[in-house]
């Protein structure tokens, strides 16, 4: 007879044994038939990127969490994403998380995240999607106090009407649980990188280039993922792939593409 629990994937960017991704799918097994499919090695900073130009790979592993089946992709987040609905998966799952992140995804990293573009992946697909981060850089980042606020956020999602073409990029400061006051619906600060590149020398004399920079947040805001963080809460914002720049339409009407 088959499942009628939920149907989850759960994939992420930091790859199929980092910690992030356990304590998700740890809290995931309480909700529904929890299926992993996440990148074979760390793929932080891709974005929205697919493979093209490369063979695609899948290998079964032993996540070591029982009823729990789980394949490493050799791609992107999102390859995993594309292979799971069309190769893996028994039918479009009931829902998407992808995570739990090793790092902040707020304000514009969001746009650079490979956690962030699963879950916006997700959303193309029509799967309520949900992308988790903890704002803690950490490989054996402590990663208890976001269980609460993971399951939460999961359990609404399964229950309530999910809008169209929307996912939900949340973060979680780096506190404890009893510290964090609670969740805020948020827009996405305004904030930058001012990018930096340190010119470097490899051992054989050869010059190479670092990224280095650091985080601008001049809007002060406090409807935003920023100032939420700031102050103890989780911040949770929806998420759209369409990046019509709507409030651009009309003045751009008014151009004269006729002009000689």
């Amino acid at each position: 007879m088959p499942s009628k629990k939920p149907l989850i994937l759960v994939t992420n960017d930091d790859g199929i044994f980092a910690k992030g991704i356990k304590t998700l799918v740890e809290e995931m097994i309480h909700l529904g038939e929890v299926w992993i499919v996440a990148p074979d090695k760390p793929q932080s900073g891709m974005g929205h990127a697919v493979t093209i130009h490369d063979p695609l790979r899948l290998a079964s592993e032993n996540f070591g969490v029982p009823g729990v089946k789980a394949f490493s992709c050799s791609g992107t987040p999102v390859d995993c994403v594309k292979l799971a609905i069309y190769r893996v998966l028994k039918r479009k799952p009931d829902l998407l998380v992808s995570g739990i992140n090793h790092g902040s995804n707020s304000s514009i990293n969001v746009i650079y995240s490979g956690t962030m573009s699963a879950a916006v992946e997700g959303a193309v697909e029509g799967i309520p999607s949900i992308g988790f981060s903890l704002l803690d850089n950490d490989s054996d980042a402590d990663f208890t106090p976001a269980r609460k606020f993971v399951r939460q956020l999961a359990e609404q999602a399964l229950k309530q009407d999910w809008p169209l073409g929307v996912c939900l990029n949340v973060n979680i400061p780096k506190l404890k649980e009893s510290q964090i006051k609670g969740v805020k619906i948020c827009r996405q600060a305004q904030g930058f990188w001012s990018d930096a590149f340190e010119l470097r020398k490899d051992p054989s004399g050869k010059q190479y280039y670092w990224m280095t920079g650091a985080f601008n947040n001049p809007d002060k805001g406090e409807d935003t993922d920023e100032w939420a963080l700031e102050h103890h809460y989780v911040s949770v914002v929806p998420v759209s792939f369409d990046m019509t720049a709507h409030q651009a339409i009309g003045p751009l009407n008014t151009w004269d593409f006729n002009e000689k």
